[in-house]
C-alpha cells in the first residue's frame, strides 16, 4: 500500500508537465493564428518591424521614415500585462524655490507640507507595463552615460530631460496612481495609511517616473540609445529583449512629437517549463528553482526551519528579474510544504515541545502580519542590507556555538545532541522492524 502512495508525487509532476505543455501549445497556436496588425501611422512617420513574433526574447530590427531633420524616439511596452509598482516617499521635502522639484512643489502647494518635513506618502499603481523601454537617438549617448554614472542615484526625470525624451514617455504616465498618507508609526507596522485618492494627470506623470524606477531599478532596463537617423529622415534601431520578459502583445511607437507617431505590434511567446508570473511581471524557467529549492529544503529541515531564510537571499541574487516583495511573498507559503513534512517527522521521534512552539508561534503570527506591509515600502538595497546583517549575526552565533570552549561549558547541549542521536537511531530501527 505504501508503495502505491509513493507513486502519487510522480503522477502529480507528470500531470503538471502534460497540462503545462498543452496550455503552452494552445497559446502558441492562438498567437500564430492571430492576424498581423498593420502599422498605425499619424503625421507622416512610418514604422516597420522585421519580425512580428519572438520566442522568449530575441532581437527585432525597427525601420521607418520620419520628416527630414526630425528626431525619432521609440517607446516599447507590453500592452497585454500590467503589474503593480509601489514607492514609499520618506525623503525630506526640499524648498521648491531653492532647488526643489515638481515633487516637492506638490507637497508644499497641494498637501500643505513644509520644506524639511518627511512626507511619508505611499504611492501605488496596478497599471505599470510589465515591460517598458525608450530608445533614444544615437547622439544622446553622452547624456545617457552621464546619468548612468550616478549608479543607484539615477532618476527617470533627469534621463528624460537630458535625452529630450519627454515626447516618448506616455504609457506609464497614463497609469492610474493612488497615494496614501502614512505616518512614521504606520510605516513601521506596515500600514499604507489613509487613501488620498487618485492623482491628477500632471502629478501622476511625475510619480509615474518615480514608480518606473522603483519597478525596474536598473537604468539599462528602461532606457537605451541606438536610433540611427539619416539626413532624409529614414531611421533604424534594434530592440534586444532578453529571455525572461513577459509574454503577450507589445507596442512599438515611433514618436517625433505629440501629434506625429507611428505604431507597430509584435508578440513575445513563452512555453513550458518557462512560465509567466503575473504578480512579478516576468517569466521564469521552473527547472532551476525546483532543483535549488529541493536542496535548500533538505538542509533547512535539518536546521529546524523551512529553508526560507536561505531561499530569500539566493533567489534575489540568482533571479534578479523577480522583485523582492514577490520573492518574500512566494517563499512564505512554499515553506509550508517543507515545514509540514518536517513537523510530521520530528513529531514521530518526539522531539517537539508544543508549549514552547505555540508560545513563539503567536509572536511569529504577529510578525507575519507586520512583515508583508513593510516589504512593499523598502527598496531592494535596504532589503539586502537588513537581510545580510541578520544572516551574518546568525552565522556568527552558530559558529560560536560550535567552538570547543562553548561545547565544554555547555554539557547540557551535548546531552541533548546525544539524546537526539539516540532517538533517531531508535526510530530507524523501529522502521526497519
Amino acid at each position: 500500500m505504501n508503495r502505491k502512495f509513493r507513486l502519487l508525487p510522480w503522477f502529480a509532476v507528470a500531470l503538471m508537465l502534460v497540462v503545462g505543455a498543452q496550455s503552452s501549445r494552445a497559446d502558441e497556436q492562438a498567437a500564430a493564428a492571430a492576424p498581423a496588425v498593420a502599422p498605425v501611422v499619424t503625421g507622416g512617420v512610418t514604422i516597420n518591424l522585421d519580425k512580428t513574433s519572438l520566442d522568449n526574447g530575441g532581437q527585432i530590427k525597427i525601420t521607418g521614415k520620419a520628416p527630414a531633420g526630425q528626431e525619432v524616439y521609440l517607446e516599447i511596452y507590453n500592452d497585454s500585462h500590467k503589474v503593480r509598482a509601489t514607492r514609499f516617499d520618506k525623503d525630506p521635502i526640499k524648498d521648491p524655490a531653492n532647488g526643489g522639484g515638481g515633487s516637492d512643489k506638490f507637497y508644499v502647494e497641494q498637501m500643505k507640507k513644509k520644506p524639511g518635513d518627511r512626507p511619508y506618502v505611499f504611492y501605488m499603481t496596478m497599471e505599470m507595463p510589465a515591460f517598458y523601454r525608450i530608445i533614444a537617438p544615437e547622439d544622446k549617448k553622452e547624456a545617457f552615460a552621464a546619468e548612468k554614472k550616478k549608479g543607484g542615484k539615477w532618476s527617470v526625470p533627469a534621463v528624460i530631460k537630458g535625452m529630450g525624451a519627454d515626447v516618448a514617455f506616455n504609457a506609464p504616465a497614463a497609469a492610474k496612481i493612488d497615494h496614501y498618507q502614512s505616518t512614521l508609526l504606520a510605516s513601521v507596522v506596515g500600514s499604507r495609511g489613509d487613501n488620498l485618492g487618485t492623482l491628477d494627470a500632471k502629478n501622476a506623470k511625475i510619480r509615474a517616473m518615480q514608480l518606473l524606477k522603483a519597478r525596474f531599478r536598473s537604468i539599462d532596463k528602461v532606457f537605451a540609445t541606438g536610433v540611427k537617423i539619416q539626413p532624409d529622415g529614414s531611421y533604424e534601431a534594434t530592440l534586444k529583449m532578453s529571455a525572461g520578459n513577459s509574454p503577450g502583445d507589445y507596442k512599438v511607437v515611433a514618436w517625433v512629437d505629440k501629434d506625429t507617431k507611428a505604431t507597430a505590434d509584435f508578440t513575445n511567446n513563452v512555453s513550458f517549463p518557462t512560465v509567466y508570473l503575473p504578480n512579478a511581471g516576468t517569466s521564469l524557467n521552473l527547472i532551476w528553482p525546483f532543483i535549488i529549492t529541493l536542496l535548500i529544503a533538505i538542509f533547512g529541515v535539518m536546521m529546524g526551519a523551512g529553508g526560507g531564510f536561505i531561499m530569500n537571499p539566493l533567489f534575489v541574487q540568482i533571479f534578479p528579474t523577480l522583485p523582492h516583495p514577490y520573492i518574500a511573498g512566494t517563499v512564505m507559503p512554499t515553506v509550508l510544504f517543507s515545514q509540514g513534512s518536517g513537523i510530521l517527522t520530528y513529531s514521530k521521534i518526539k522531539f517537539i515541545s508544543w508549549k514552547l512552539g505555540i508560545g513563539i508561534g503567536l509572536a511569529m503570527m504577529l510578525g507575519g502580519i507586520i512583515g508583508p506591509g513593510l516589504t512593499e515600502k523598502i527598496t531592494m538595497e535596504q532589503f539586502k542590507w537588513v537581510f545580510g546583517c541578520i544572516l551574518v549575526v546568525l552565522a556568527l552565533l552558530m559558529y560560536w556555538q560550535t567552538t570547543p570552549g562553548y561545547l565544554e561549558k555547555n554539557k547540557k547541549e551535548q546531552a541533548i545532541l546525544k539524546e537526539f542521536k539516540k532517538r533517531a537511531e531508535e526510530a530507524a530501527k523501529a522502521k526497519q522492524a
